[in-house]
């Protein structure tokens, strides 16, 4: 076994360093907060209706603009000390707009239009709770997003797929894992639902990588970052090739996590559940502002979870909190702190069962989803992870702000299990391994830019220019070995499991720095996003069994370009190009190290977000591949060549709404042809990738009653149809598809009597029928999807 210094070598690249110092030196010195009628105002040139939007944000009035009415319009940049009507004036000059001001309201119309009567019957609010992207979200809809673009951006202006997934939905829901949140988002797979382990998620045939924040989690083999999805405002996943933005990464895309955060907002909301499995957890969200100018906010947010599993003798257990902390002296500058921390004591199983039993026919009969396979008194699965970070901006002048995000994690695994191997041609003795695997990882990642918003002739730009930094420290020690056999008829859980010898002991380090810029280009209705960036990658390995050192030098250039239209109706047809690329370990027969492998995109969408009303819908077509994929070497046995390819291409249709207070909705349809285009093994050339289903399709509705009779009662429903998908590469055997239903009810009592306001009561069920099917294989067993699994929560906001 290897010992290392436990310290954290922090020793970012020169550039970054740098970086910290430039935001550093930006920031300003003394800060005098806003108070009174007048108002710090810092709003850049832009579109008129994001300006419009910053202006509500800003001074706290609340605007109703009909979208037509702004569409394509652009803006000035306005600062100062100005009261509401001297910005508006400022910003409207020139464009045959004007504003009136009647207390707290604004209302903009055609200049020689008589008051109110230009309104459209249903108009779009913003005020002082308008959308940020880093923050909540009304309903199931989310307006805008960070994700795709590094910037705050309209998601109907963004010319790449992007779904977000709101708290609001999440509650609805009551997802209890990551992966849950993402059931009903179009385009997403979880092959495995029941690993409370990992979040094994992907999308359009491809893994995608996990980011909290902006920021990458990056991750050893089992001492991967896991988060609570109590502790999130947003889950959003940005579809397709996106290291323009994010360096190495999966071609499927970035899943990003957006913390809660602190702000002057008033949160106070406590909750407690009880359900399946003895499940047992109390939470609570407690913020809000702490000095009288609102200058300074403080949250926090926590969970404790107890559990038992539908697996016999096995639990689950957990606390994590997560502080943050926001200073925001005026309208310029906001800085916040973030830290979290996480303890799975007990942190769930792989419990592989053998193919007959399950998918295949056994003549004893079919294995329960409940039969253990390992053994308790050597299983143990523990993980404890903590980070520390901030988020800062601060607007310089008009045209000019720098941001700067970074976090510093740890993490600790102590993973022992025994895990079945498959049945013996008895169909009843099955051959197991013991595994152990001990990993500590650090890593640290840093992420600086700088936005620039000007204009040439008609063109306005939002130009962002940036460097990120990311590092990893990684120790594995992992032990692989035979372990007894259990016979599934009469399992005898007490065998002595020895401890296996050790099958990898190693510490590597890896980092990456990038440049990049992109910028957004608006001509009238025509948005163009063109990117580009370099990366310089670095894997460093000590192999202490194998007495070898490996060194790996990578570097490549990425881009994105994408054109969209945007009708004055709210139809915003776009077209994209998007490249990635993601290094790889190991060498050829020559010695070589391999290449990375490259990604490439073309999607061409459709989206559509009806004038006056919180209702989107997207269309997607894509061509995605992958090359430089391995493939095994025809010359040279046991060695590998990178002439393979992987070609995705689908389409995926998604409808998100609000249909007034009452209805809300979600509901998504996605058919994914995916095959192995090249490879030296001509039996899997044009085959499907193991796991991915070819169709999937959802939907959620959510209704409220008003009626006095029933007022305060709120039901939900929905319907998950997951296609067939192949076991192995080899396409020999289909793993069968399977339609699961949801439901929920839920009780406002403050309806009863008020002095209950902020009391709620609601029943979650998800597999409603109790549907038993498989939801993922590998090529020596099977997992059961989750079954009927009922929630039932208390919740007090005050």
């Amino acid at each position: 076994m290897s010992f290392r210094d436990s310290s954290f070598p922090l020793r970012p690249l020169p550039f970054a360093l740098a970086a910290c110092l430039a935001l550093a030196a930006a920031l300003p010195a003394h800060a005098q907060p806003s108070a009174g009628a007048p108002a710090q105002v810092a709003i850049a040139a832009q579109p008129l209706s994001q300006a419009l939007t910053e202006l509500a944000r800003q001074t706290g009035v609340t605007l109703l603009v009909s979208p037509a009415l702004v569409a394509g319009r652009t803006a000035p940049a306005v600062s100062g000390r100005l009261t509401p009507r001297q910005a508006l004036d400022r910003l409207l000059a020139g464009s045959g707009l004007v504003a009136d001001i009647d207390g707290g309201a604004v209302t903009v119309r055609r200049e020689g239009e008589a008051g109110t009567s230009a309104l459209p019957a249903v108009t779009v609010t913003a005020g002082a709770e308008q959308e940020s992207p880093w923050g909540p979200a009304t309903g199931f809809v989310a307006r805008r997003s960070a994700t795709a673009t590094k910037t705050d951006t309209p998601i109907l202006e963004t010319s790449q797929s992007v779904a977000v997934i709101t708290r609001e939905e999440m509650d609805a829901q009551q997802a209890q894992t990551v992966r849950a949140t993402l059931r009903f988002a179009p385009g997403v797979s979880i092959s495995d639902d029941a690993d409370n382990r990992l979040d094994t998620i992907s999308s359009r045939g491809f893994a995608l990588d996990q980011y909290l924040d902006g920021l990458k989690t990056i991750a050893g083999t089992w001492s991967v970052t896991k988060v609570e999805p109590y502790l999130l405002e947003r889950v959003e996943v940005l579809k397709g090739p996106s290291s323009v933005l994010y360096g190495q990464a999966s071609p499927g895309g970035v899943l990003n996590l957006v913390s809660k955060r602190a702000s002057p907002e008033t949160v106070r909301e406590v909750q407690l559940q009880y359900g399946s499995n003895a499940f047992k957890e109390g939470a609570f969200d407690i913020g809000g502002a702490i000095d009288a100018d609102k200058t300074l906010s403080a949250r926090i947010a926590g969970v404790v979870r107890d559990s038992e599993t539908e697996v016999n003798d096995l639990k689950e257990r957990r606390i994590a909190i997560a502080p943050s902390l926001t200073w925001q002296p005026d309208a310029r500058t906001k800085v916040t702190l973030m830290a979290d921390y996480l303890r799975d004591p007990s942190g769930g199983f792989w419990n592989l069962l053998p193919y007959q039993g399950t998918l295949l026919p056994n003549p004893y009969g079919r294995i329960d989803r409940s039969f253990y396979t390992g053994q308790s008194s050597f299983e143990h699965f523990a993980r404890t992870q903590y980070s520390l970070g901030w988020a800062a901006e601060h607007q310089v002048d008009d045209h000019l702000t720098v941001r700067q995000n970074l976090r510093y994690r740890h993490l600790d695994i102590d993973y022992r299990s025994v895990q079945g191997l498959g049945l013996q041609a008895d169909y009843r003795t099955m051959n197991r391994q013991a595994y152990t695997a001990n990993e500590q990882l650090d890593t640290l990642t840093l992420d600086t830019q700088a936005e620039w918003r000007f204009r040439t002739g008609a063109l306005a730009h939002k130009l962002l220019t940036g460097i990120d930094y990311q590092h990893l420290d990684w120790d594995n020690l992992t032990r692989f070995g035979n372990a007894p056999t259990l016979d599934i008829l009469a399992p005898n859980y007490n065998q002595a499991i020895a401890l296996p010898g050790i099958f990898q002991n190693a510490h590597q380090k890896q980092s990456q720095i990038g440049l990049y810029a992109q910028d957004e280009i608006a001509w009238d209705r025509l948005r163009l996003q063109l990117g580009v960036r370099k990366d310089w990658a670095r894997t460093d390995t000590d192999n202490y069994v194998a007495r070898s050192v490996t060194r790996q030098r990578d570097d490549a250039f990425t881009g994105r370009a994408g054109l969209l239209y945007l009708f004055d109706s709210g139809v915003a047809p776009y077209v994209s190009y998007a490249t990635s690329f993601q290094p790889q370990a190991g060498t050829g027969f020559d010695g070589n190290a391999f290449l990375p492998t490259k990604g490439k995109q073309t999607e061409v969408g459709l989206k559509y977000q009806p004038t006056n009303t919180d209702m989107l819908f997207t269309a997607a077509a894509y061509d995605l591949r992958q090359s430089n994929v391995g493939t095994p070497d025809p010359l040279h046995a046991n060695f590998t060549v990178q002439t393979g390819e992987v070609r995705s291409r689908g389409i995926e249709l998604s409808a998100v709404a609000n249909l007034g207070e009452q209805l809300k909705l979600r509901a998504s349809y996605s058919h994914l042809d995916n095959e192995i285009s090249q490879t030296t093994t001509t039996s899997t050339l044009g085959n499907r990738l193991a796991g991915t289903p070819a169709e999937q399709a959802s939907l959620w509705a959510d209704y409220a009653f008003r009626g006095e009779a029933l007022k305060g009662l709120s039901i939900g429903g929905g319907v998950r149809r997951i296609g067939s998908a192949y076991t192995t590469n080899a396409n020999t055997q289909l793993i069968p598809g399977a339609t699961v239903f949801d439901a929920a009810v839920r009780y406002d009592f403050g309806v009863l009597d008020p002095s209950l306001r902020g009391l709620k009561a609601a029943l979650n069920v998800s597999n409603l029928f109790d549907k038993e099917y498989i939801s993922i294989c590998s090529a020596i067993g099977c997992r059961y999807g989750l079954g009927r699994a009922v929630y039932a929560t208390l919740k007090y906001n005050w």
